[in-house]
């Protein structure tokens, strides 16, 4: 079976053909980081507009690049939930349109599922598994039993790992996006050099469960509170210091939902699995088995829609004409079951 999957949830237009749920054929992703550089951040105006500006362009290249004639297509897949409203809008219009002209069947596909889906498409991975899902939007920790089925244990009570990223290097003018420029300078700085707290959450059932308000405030306005004279004051430092604060709070929740359910497969998604201190850590752990995505398939992307798009596509799951968009999905938020 042969899908089309398209991704427009945030700032990157991706479309990709995929065969059978992991035979990526193509993979078109269109980045807009040089539009929101500017503004150390996304514009979701701009996002929107570079969408209807680019994505039938996508489209016709990842079919090119696939070697297939859109006639061939079986359905068409598309996010349309969470993500920014007017981006989300753009894909499923294309989708509508592309679904009802070629007379192929819809898909609907959530953002959060296909990231936990990406390693899927490379490793053979039983369920169940603690899904690990960390970007600039979402910061999730899930015990997963299908390609449909998950439940929220922990995530973020505030910023997104991702976002915290974003906004330390916005605020210390190193460049966009975060994630990239932190764990850059993060491999020629000492981790050391600044002992950040761990946020206590008092309020309601948050054990496995994150903040990165505190740690954000921090770092930007209680650097002397918490920064050891042993060591100088660089950028590489502070960088190292808060991508080891910030990826080790994570874990040490990561470690608690691995002890009470007693899963221990764990498998990583979204934009901050690229991140070489997570991958480090997780990759020493011998006692648990870790699956990250190829660097391709960390982003938002086309191929994962389009991959977990085939099983919904064979039980005949299928989307109606009238498909609309949210930004937000009710059961991201977290379990309240003890």
């Amino acid at each position: 079976m042969r899908i089309v999957g398209i991704e427009t949830s945030c700032d990157e237009c991706g479309v990709a053909v995929v065969e059978d749920g992991r035979r990526i054929l193509s993979n078109v992703v269109a980045t807009q980081i040089e539009f929101h550089k500017p503004y150390s951040g996304v514009v979701p105006e701009i996002a929107s507009r570079k969408h209807v500006e680019w994505i039938a362009d996508v489209y016709l290249k990842a079919l090119d690049e696939a070697g297939v004639a859109q006639e061939s297509l079986d359905a068409v897949a598309v996010v349309n939930r969470p993500g920014l409203v007017g981006a989300l809008v753009v894909g499923v219009a294309f989708a509508k349109a592309l679904a009802y002209g070629l007379g192929k069947p819809l898909v609907a596909v959530d953002h959060i599922k296909a990231h936990l889906y990406a390693p899927l498409m490379e490793f053979d991975i039983p369920y169940p598994f603690l899904g690990l899902l960390l970007s600039g939007g979402h910061t999730v920790i899930a015990e997963v039993r299908s390609y449909d089925e998950f439940r929220v244990l922990g995530t973020t009570i505030d910023d997104a790992c991702g976002e915290a990223f974003d906004k330390v290097a916005k605020h210390y003018g190193w460049g966009y996006p975060g994630g990239v420029v932190i764990d850059r300078l993060a491999r020629k700085g000492i981790p050391e050099a600044c002992a950040f707290p761990d946020p206590s959450l008092h309020k309601g059932r948050h054990r496995y469960d994150v903040s990165y308000s505190g740690l954000k405030t921090a770092a930007i306005h209680q650097l002397d509170q918490f920064w050891n004279p042993e060591y100088p004051r660089t950028d590489e430092n502070l960088a190292a210091a808060f991508q080891k604060a910030a990826i080790d709070m994570i874990l040490r929740r990561l470690e608690l939902a691995v002890e009470d359910t007693g899963i221990r497969r764990i498998v990583v998604g979204g934009g901050v699995a690229a991140n070489s201190y997570l991958r480090n850590a997780l990759g020493a752990r011998s006692d648990w088995h870790v699956f990250f995505p190829s660097l391709p398939l960390c982003g938002d992307n086309g191929a994962m829609v389009a991959g977990i798009a085939y099983h919904y596509a064979r039980e005949g799951k299928f989307a109606a004409l009238d498909l609309d968009v949210h930004a937000r999905v009710e059961a991201f938020k977290p379990y309240a079951g003890t």
